[in-house]
């Protein structure tokens, strides 16, 4: 059995992979003289927080802000009522992608809709944390709960709940005439491909599941 060698112990022509580093800001954070953002203290700063849905799917049915208004301390509430009407139009992301302008500021605070579990409906501002808590829960929403899209293939079928309502699916630049939750339909076809698959002396099917894996530690 072979003593074990540790990394740092191992050459490297590298100055930074492999090599042991100082961690010069080590005394000051177990030691809590480190500071973080929270612990930033500027004149007149304000607080800021988010009141997100609790449903997955519903439609806004109306909100009342007046309470949380009125609070003291309590500087601004917004809901999308006070952001621009954005155009529904597809605009450059960069680096080849693009992006539908009005899906993004629906995104920001929820116009009509909450597309998800914890989609912003209202945000306030306070002179500090706390009374920006307390704003929150003076917020009155009223939600009109629908049936939730919870897989993709759900959502594919014709019966499926509707996400966006002016959504019709573009089969190479030809629009649809129904509501659709699939934006967009195309096929890279080449040959025969039937007969390919009925002459193939093996055929494998699978499917890769893409979703984020998400680990709980106690």
């Amino acid at each position: 059995m072979t003593d074990a060698i540790h990394p740092a112990e191992v050459e490297t022509a590298y100055q930074v992979i492999g090599i042991r580093q100082d961690r010069y800001d080590a005394v000051d954070k177990v030691t809590g003289r480190a500071q973080y953002g929270a612990d930033i203290r500027l004149p007149n700063m304000l607080y800021g927080k988010v009141l997100r849905s609790p449903h997955a799917h519903a439609i806004i049915r109306s909100i009342d802000t007046r309470m949380a208004e009125a609070l003291p301390g309590v500087k601004a509430v917004v809901t999308a009522a006070d952001l621009p009407t954005v155009s529904d139009k597809l605009v450059s992301a960069g680096e080849g992608g693009a992006t539908n302008l009005r899906f993004q500021s629906d995104n920001v605070l929820a116009h009509d809709k909450v597309l998800y579990f914890g989609h912003a409906v209202a945000a306030v501002c306070a002179i500090n944390a706390h009374i920006a808590d307390e704003a929150l829960a003076l917020i009155k929403v009223e939600y009109e709960v629908l049936r939730p899209v919870l897989d993709v293939r759900e959502a594919m079928k014709p019966d499926a709940p509707i996400l966006h309502d002016a959504i019709r699916t573009d089969e190479m630049g030809q629009k649809g005439s129904v509501p659709t939750n699939v934006a967009s339909h195309i096929q890279h076809l080449q040959g025969d491909v039937d007969r390919g698959f009925r002459e193939a002396a093996v055929i494998v099917e699978r499917e890769v599941n893409t979703a984020p894996v998400h680990q709980g530690f106690l």
